[in-house]
């Protein structure tokens, strides 16, 4: 899924996955938060290309700021204490790995996106439906350009509107590596929407 902090810009594709290929068989564009949680409901597993978090020290800078004791640490530039309030474990470990940094949830335009995530988590926790943020239950928070960067794929431009060449490029890039994946009637579509890259998991029984 690709979540925007709108229905607008959301994008979500269903995979149904068996031994051996994969195949797309829904696609959804402008996606309302009522479509996303029925087919969380109706999935194994959910890819949401988006923070479900934000660092624990910007928590704590938060409440410290409301109450008018925010503590600086000593020996840090400006620099070096933002960065260790907007990126949390995970971002850190992500670019360490990859050489990519992910958006800062707490100082990006990622934020109000995780705001609306974050009320998708909820929604779907009320239903009694598994929501663990480490990535046990059946949502998992995930990062395309890095995967795209560990699978040795193209990872830049693919999601601008003035580069759908390079959206192109990469989708047939993925094909060539993974020939069991098969588009289906949605090959057209993932050429000029970057859906495809955070699919929903659902297993073939």
């Amino acid at each position: 899924m690709d979540l925007a902090a709108e229905p607008k810009k959301t994008a979500l594709a269903r995979i149904d996955w068996s031994s051996g290929s994969a195949t797309v068989r829904d696609v959804h564009l402008d996606t309302t938060d009522s479509t996303i949680v029925e087919a969380v409901t109706n999935a194994d597993e959910v890819g949401i290309d988006c923070p479900f978090g934000r660092p624990e020290a910007f928590v704590a800078f938060i409440t410290a700021h409301q109450r008018g004791n925010v503590d600086v640490p000593q020996g840090l530039t400006g620099l070096q204490w933002q960065r260790a309030l907007a990126y949390r474990v995970t971002d850190q470990r992500v670019q360490a790995k990859t050489g990519l940094r992910p958006l800062g949830v707490t100082a990006d335009r990622i934020s109000h996106t995780a705001m609306r995530c974050a009320g998708l988590l909820a929604t779907l926790a009320g239903q009694d439906i598994p929501v663990d943020r480490a990535g046990a239950g059946v949502v998992v928070e995930v990062y395309p350009a890095a995967s795209l960067t560990g699978w040795g794929l193209p990872h830049l431009g693919y999601k601008t509107r003035d580069n759908i060449a390079v959206l192109a490029t990469l989708v047939d890039a993925l094909l060539d590596a993974a020939p069991w994946l098969d588009l289906g009637a949605h090959a057209d579509l993932c050429r000029r929407s970057p859906v495809c890259q955070s699919p929903v998991r659902h297993e073939d029984h």
